[in-house]
C-alpha cells in the first residue's frame, strides 16, 4: 500500500494540484499544455510556463476577465523583456487566446477576433 499524506486521509479522491499553478483548473496538467503546444509547434519554456501562471492567477482573482485588461496585465509582468510584443514571439496566436488555450482557461471575449489579438 502507498504511503497516505494527511491530505489523501481528509480528502480522499481529491484531485492533486501542481504546487507550482495552484490557481490551474482543476483538470489542467502541464502535460496537456506541453501536448497543446507541441501541436502548435512551440517548446514550452520558462516564460511560456510563467505567463501560463499569470494567467490562472489573473483568471483566479477576476470572475469576468476582460481581455485588455488582462492584455494590460501581460504588458506589465513582461515589461522588462519587451512586454506584450514579446510575448506575441512566444504565442504567436496570441498571448492572450493561445496562452489560455494552454493554461485550461476559457478566453475572455474578444481574445479570438482574428483582427486583434492574434498574428497567425
Amino acid at each position: 500500500m502507498a504511503t497516505q499524506t494527511m491530505s489523501d486521509i481528509m480528502n480522499p479522491g481529491a484531485i492533486n494540484l501542481d504546487p507550482e499553478f495552484p490557481h490551474a483548473p482543476p483538470e489542467w496538467t502541464r502535460g496537456g499544455a506541453e501536448e497543446a503546444a507541441q501541436h502548435d509547434g512551440i517548446q514550452l519554456d520558462e516564460d511560456h510556463w510563467r505567463t501560463i501562471k499569470a494567467l490562472q492567477d489573473y483568471f483566479e482573482r477576476h470572475d469576468h476577465p476582460n481581455v485588455r485588461d488582462l492584455h494590460d496585465a501581460l504588458d506589465e509582468s513582461f515589461h522588462s523583456k519587451g512586454g506584450i510584443k514579446y510575448l506575441y514571439g512566444l504565442f504567436p496566436g496570441g498571448p492572450v487566446a493561445q496562452g489560455c488555450r494552454y493554461a485550461g482557461l476559457q478566453p475572455p471575449s474578444g481574445a479570438l477576433d482574428k483582427s486583434f489579438g492574434s498574428v497567425q
